[in-house]
């Protein structure tokens, strides 16, 4: 009986150590982001949900301390939309097309600067969907992204 017991605790505490964390969801993808806003590399992820909804967050490769977050929201048949909040106080405004589940491309703007960016794609494969600015090129140096010269 005792071993019974034992056998049934050990399988309860199994069982807690496989819940998500509170805030996780089950059914969400996250994915590399890559966009390009005011001749800036921003990098970051994209967190989305089976719901269609998500979470975006980048940052600036020349300045750092210069980020941006918000929301987005999906379907298969629409593409998505949403909006960034930075913390420099801009706003962006952004749509994009899924190409597959788990990648896509868009295009936004912050206030007269365009952006545009890619999630889930290496940066070999984003360079057709990215504006980059006139005589730059992407490159991986290495480290990690970056705007060189051609």
């Amino acid at each position: 009986m005792r071993n019974n017991a034992i056998a049934v605790l050990l399988t309860c505490i199994g069982l807690v150590g496989t819940v998500p964390p509170a805030g996780a969801q089950i059914f969400s993808a996250t994915r590399a982001v890559i966009a390009i806003v005011a001749n800036d590399l921003f990098v970051g992820e994209a967190e989305g949900h089976l719901s269609g909804a998500g979470t975006l967050t980048i940052h600036s490769q020349k300045n750092p301390a210069l980020t941006c977050g918000g929301q987005f929201a999906s379907s298969p048949e629409l593409g998505g939309a949403g909006q960034l909040q930075c913390s420099d106080g801009s706003v962006a405004t952004f749509q994009f097309t899924r190409l597959t589940t788990f990648t896509g491309y868009g295009t936004g703007s912050f206030g007269r600067a365009v952006m545009t960016f890619v999630y889930g794609l290496g940066y070999a494969d984003a360079v057709p969907y990215l504006s980059l600015p006139q005589g730059k090129k992407l490159i991986h140096n290495g480290v990690e992204l970056a705007l060189s010269d051609i």
